[in-house]
């Protein structure tokens, strides 16, 4: 465990409200007895109906910041969905509004989710479609999200927050200890 106060690197954009943990993770996969391959699997159904998907775009490959409209994450309570995130690449996810369990499993795995206001996620996911090289800061303490010359104003719930910056967002770790 570390303390976790800054993720860096380049976004994904991802439009459509209401994406459910069922499409972020489809329940066929859900059959492992570990998480590993899940990243294989994130919007399987999605990225095979549509090529075009963002998970497929090359220009985002790497890309360790998703941005998302509201209610991200919703449906079952599904671990698998925030787990194939992660092990896919993403550290960050920034966006309208979350599922509050969606929202407590990321965060166990140390995957800070920050919301924003409408506007500011279209403006970045914009920026993202449009220069998908853009350096993306995003900074816990303040919430706030760098992007080029775009500066968002995003907000953690005050617990997580002070979870990540304290090192004390593992509690299976802090089990351990």
């Amino acid at each position: 465990m570390a303390p976790i106060t800054l993720v860096t690197g380049r976004g994904l954009p991802l439009r459509g409200a209401d994406l459910d943990t069922d499409r972020i993770m489809p329940a066929r996969f859900l059959r492992a007895v570990t998480f590993e391959g899940l990243e294989k699997h994130v919007f399987e159904d999605d990225r095979a109906a549509a090529p075009t998907h963002p998970f497929n775009d090359a220009r985002f490959k790497g890309a360790t910041v998703l941005v998302v409209n509201r209610n991200f994450g919703c449906g079952s309570s599904r671990e698998h969905a925030p787990q194939g995130l992660l092990r896919f690449g993403i550290r960050a996810i920034v966006g309208e509004s979350f599922s509050e369990i969606f929202l407590g499993n990321s965060s166990v795995l140390g995957i800070p989710c920050f919301t924003a206001d409408a506007r500011a996620i279209d403006d970045l996911q914009t920026l993202i479609e449009g220069t998908p090289e853009t350096a993306i800061e995003a900074h816990v303490d303040s919430g706030l999200i760098s992007a080029g010359p775009l500066k968002v104003q995003a907000h953690l719930p005050s617990g997580v927050r002070d979870a990540f910056i304290t090192d004390q967002w593992n509690p299976t770790s802090m089990l351990l200890d």
